[in-house]
């Protein structure tokens, strides 16, 4: 693997019913060229699925291992394949699956759990390979010595099991303790009909149980050229990672169907050491298995064989749907800390930005679940010595046409004064200099909401968080923030779905050029954050790998190279910077307001991320 990616390849191949010679032929052509770790073909596939009767027959038992020998000695594919076949054991028929590399035979595992209902009736052929495992730990087959049964194939990165069809849907499956028992990748092959709905069933059994297993799930499937007599096969491939949907294909073709991906192992590994009940689940279902070894090939130059998402926090499937999620999150965090403190009145300081105008939509929202009078949000434009026309008449034509109370501010003078009390030259544009106007803007709000009685909304958002992207006690500091949960990319993406599904024509135009305003905290002059501090999209590219994947600062580098095609320089500019950051600002986040979490983690030093404040790290 390179880099912890494990390189896979579902293939379901145009096959002829009981003619494992034409088959296995087939199986050999779609492995030739291949660079991938790994070739996963469906239950059966050297014999068909749909044979019927004929698996009681000499003849056709016959053929199937003449055509494995034939595949043994014909297969120049480096990496690990995994087909179906039926086997022989002391006049027993069994489902097999056969793991191979090259010309050797690693392991075979046979099918447990046999259908035998509806259009299915695998008992009349096969038995369950419960019926044997016992005695037998080891068979002969194509001429060697094989390890038969529960077994699990390992080496250093990534351990693998395998589970036939009708064992993923088991009360409890084959792949569920393989994967307490080390397995972080289950192998499914199968021969699964199509019928109206069970694409669906099929896919959340799927991703189910790669959840369960906190690993990855690959599921091949027989295609359209298996017999239709009595039903249709559809080759239904699918790729799961711990619950999330990597890539699936179900399109019914009677031709050869193929794709392939990347599983992040190092990621599923991460998720398993953060996984309390599956580090419970080890030490409690602990089984005997046989460990078997193997070698991944040297793929050469490794490209990615699928698009990688730049954005992996913004929302793309149902807009809407998640647009109202995340809103509602929001919203209802907000309006449930109304109703605690029984406070009826919120100040915020809108800047004509990006985070206080989400704020103060999600602020309008809370007050409509609420039944409250939106007069009483007390929303104040703060103009400093650097605020922008069009920044501020963008924050006066947003409040006015929400109907909340609007007023301006102006704190040219009291930052002046304030500068001219501590002795600071005007003409030094330093830290000095930009906190103390954001600390005048926090200080004037929280005055405001003890004269008001109200609650100070805090607008930071997660991006800022993680980059400590704020003034200490200035705008980090609130009596309860919104945006605490959702980093940069995302506020974009809401603050468009606000315009789109919510607003007026008016509202939305303004909405949209506070989009495509440029990011600053118009501290000083000619002042542009993603100048100091670099894009927000590759800042929450790299908080996403490295707090929900658990990536090490060398492979977000690698990553960066090669999904914004950074040079290594650049990569590696981004990565210091962001963790140094990222570890030296921890005691802003240590003295944060509450905030509702919206992604599956949070940096908050009360839930998710608990780390002192003199950590000393750089990566």
């Amino acid at each position: 693997m390179e880099n912890g990616f494990l390189k896979v390849a579902l293939i379901s191949p145009k096959l002829e019913v009981g003619n494992p010679e034409f088959n296995v032929k087939e199986i050999l052509a779609t492995l030739e060229d291949r660079k991938t770790d790994f070739a996963v073909f469906p239950e059966l596939s050297i014999t068909s699925y749909s044979c019927g009767d004929l698996f009681f027959h000499k003849n056709l038992l016959d053929d199937s291992y003449k055509a494995l020998e034939y595949f043994l000695k014909n297969n120049s594919y480096p990496g690990i394949v995994v087909l179906g076949m039926p086997l022989i054991l002391d006049q027993l028929v069994l489902n097999c699956a056969c793991v191979i590399q090259k010309g050797k035979i690693l392991g075979v595992v046979p099918k447990f759990y046999l259908p035998n209902t509806k259009e299915y009736y695998e008992k009349r052929w096969f038995n369950s390979g419960f019926d044997c495992i016992d005695n037998y730990q080891e068979i002969c087959l194509a001429g060697q010595t094989v390890p038969f049964g529960n077994i699990i194939f390992t080496n250093q990165e990534v351990s693998f099991g395998v589970e036939i069809c009708e064992d993923m849907w088991a009360t409890i499956s084959p792949g569920n303790l393989l994967s307490v028992n080390g397995a972080n990748v289950i192998i499914n092959i199968s021969a699964s009909n199509e019928v109206y709905g069970k694409e669906a069933i099929r896919r959340n059994a799927v991703l189910e149980h790669s959840r369960k297993n906190s690993g990855a799930y690959i599921y091949v499937s027989a295609g359209a050229s298996e017999s239709s007599s009595e039903t249709v096969f559809s080759g239904h491939n699918i790729v799961a990672n711990n619950a999330r949907l990597i890539k699936e294909t179900n399109v019914i073709s009677l031709e050869t169907s193929c794709f392939e991906t990347e599983i992040d192992i190092n990621r599923l590994k991460y998720e398993r050491r953060i996984s309390s009940s599956y580090r419970d689940s080890v030490l409690k279902y602990r089984l005997k298995y046989q460990t078997i070894n193997f070698e991944l090939p040297d793929l050469g130059e490794f490209k990615f064989s699928d698009f990688w998402d730049k954005l992996p926090f913004v929302p793309k499937d149902d807009l809407y749907k998640d647009f109202t999620r995340i809103s509602a999150i929001q919203e209802f965090g907000l309006a449930k800390r109304l109703k605690h403190t029984n406070i009826k009145k919120i100040v915020i300081g809108v800047s004509g930005g990006l985070d206080s105008s989400l704020a103060l939509l999600v602020a309008v929202g809370a007050f409509e679940h609420l039944g409250l009078n939106k007069k009483d949000i007390y929303a104040y434009t703060l103009p400093g010595l650097h605020t922008s026309r069009r920044t501020n008449e963008n924050a006066k034509k947003l409040m006015d046409l929400l109907g909340v109370s609007a007023q301006e501010i102006d704190l040219g003078q009291h930052i002046k004064d304030h500068l001219e009390i501590i002795g600071h030259d005007m003409s030094i544009q330093d830290v000095t200099y930009e906190n103390s106007q954001a600390r005048a803007r926090t200080m004037v709000l929280m005055n405001l909401a003890n004269k008001l009685n109200a609650l100070v909304l805090g607008t930071g958002d997660l991006s800022e968080i993680a980059l400590g992207w704020s003034t200490y006690n200035g705008d980090q500091m609130s009596m309860y923030n919104v945006n605490g949960g959702v980093p940069k990319t995302v506020v974009k993406f809401m603050i468009k779905a606000y315009a789109d599904y919510k607003y007026d024509a008016k509202i939305k135009e303004i909405l949209y050029d506070i989009i495509d305003t440029p990011i600053t905290p118009e501290l000083k002059a000619s002042q542009e954050t993603e100048d100091i501090i670099g894009k927000y999209e590759i800042n929450d590219f790299i908080l996403y790998r490295y707090m929900v994947a658990g990536d090490t600062s060398e492979r977000i580098k690698y990553l960066l190279v090669k999904v914004f095609d950074l040079t290594d320089s650049e990569a590696k500019n981004y990565t210091d910077n962001f963790f140094k950051r990222f570890f030296s600002q921890q005691f802003k986040r240590a003295a944060s307001p509450d905030s509702p979490k919206v992604f599956d983690f949070a940096l908050s030093p009360r839930s998710d991320f608990k780390i002192v404040s003199d950590i000393k790290r750089s990566s």
